[in-house]
């Protein structure tokens, strides 16, 4: 998928660019597998922001992606390859042998009228959905199971995939996107391949405009309010540490770059062989 660029007749237009969709075959989803997106501003049940810079942005629709991919036994074909709105990667409409049509994200180099299938007896081959334990170690995949049954849970963006290392003990080893290593059952379900739109990642909004029509609302910087409303407000000019020596944080105090958020003891911490940073986890 190439990057479509525009000559800078306008200052918007300068960094602006946008994907060219060639791989799209489709542009109106299936009626029965849209879901309106309910907006909610960041504001919880009780209607209190929770969750601030949310708000306005484009209508939208939910296409419900099957991430479990149950339906065994029959092969599915390819019938178009559709934008989602709601997430990075590009999805595929596929029709089952009886009829039934579903949404399944679209790997790179998915084909119209390609024949896929789920299942045990599925071949490793792309698109289709198998257990860990009857893929070939080395190859690439992408939405895998963590907890059998549940459906695909990560490597789900688009450009992501994970390799299967190895397999022993009821276990496999997959080193996911990240560069963790780790130990995923072997029954869990994964499909085969790199999931599309492989160019997401080169993408430039190019102007302010474009953020709100995701979403996205501004948000004023910390160190430009005043004491009273942020920890790194106040001082006399532009002053890094509000005042005085003082590390980043967000508005109630909580540090903002070096915090480690991940709990420091976690019942998944056995499945992890190796973690992003290259370091062994500590058992407990």
């Amino acid at each position: 998928m190439p990057v479509k660029t525009y000559r800078p007749l306008t200052p918007s237009r300068r960094f602006y660019t946008v994907a060219s969709f060639a791989e799209v075959t489709k542009s109106k989803p299936e009626k029965s597998l849209v879901v309106i997106r309910k907006k909610t501003g960041g504001r919880n049940h009780y209607g209190r922001v929770t969750a601030r810079g949310i708000g306005g942005g484009h209508k939208q629709k939910i296409r419900l992606v099957d991430f479990k991919r149950k339906k065994t036994g029959m092969d599915a074909t390819v019938v178009a390859v559709e934008y989602d709105p709601c997430r990075s990667a590009r999805i595929a409409l596929v029709q089952y042998a009886d009829g039934e049509t579903r949404y399944i994200l679209a790997p790179n180099d998915l084909k119209v009228g390609q024949k896929i299938r789920n299942g045990g007896d599925a071949p490793p081959e792309l698109g289709n959905c198998l257990p860990l334990k009857n893929i070939p170690v080395g190859m690439a995949i992408h939405a895998i199971e963590l907890t059998p049954g549940r459906g695909g849970q990560i490597v789900r963006a688009a450009g992501g995939s994970a390799t299967l290392m190895s397999r022993d003990a009821g276990f496999a080893q997959v080193r996911l996107p990240s560069g963790e290593i780790r130990r995923i059952n072997e029954v869990c379900m994964a499909t085969v391949g790199q999931v599309g739109n492989l160019e997401h990642e080169n993408l430039l909004l190019g102007k302010a405009g474009r953020s709100r029509w995701i979403g996205k609302r501004p948000i004023t910087r910390g160190m430009a309010r005043n004491p009273i409303d942020h920890p790194n407000g106040g001082g006399q000019g532009k002053s890094k540490g509000g005042g005085g020596w003082q590390q980043v944080t967000s508005p109630w105090g909580v540090l903002a770059k070096g915090f480690k958020t991940r709990k420091k003891v976690k019942s998944s911490d056995r499945f992890i062989v190796v973690r992003r940073d290259g370091r062994q986890p500590k058992l407990k």
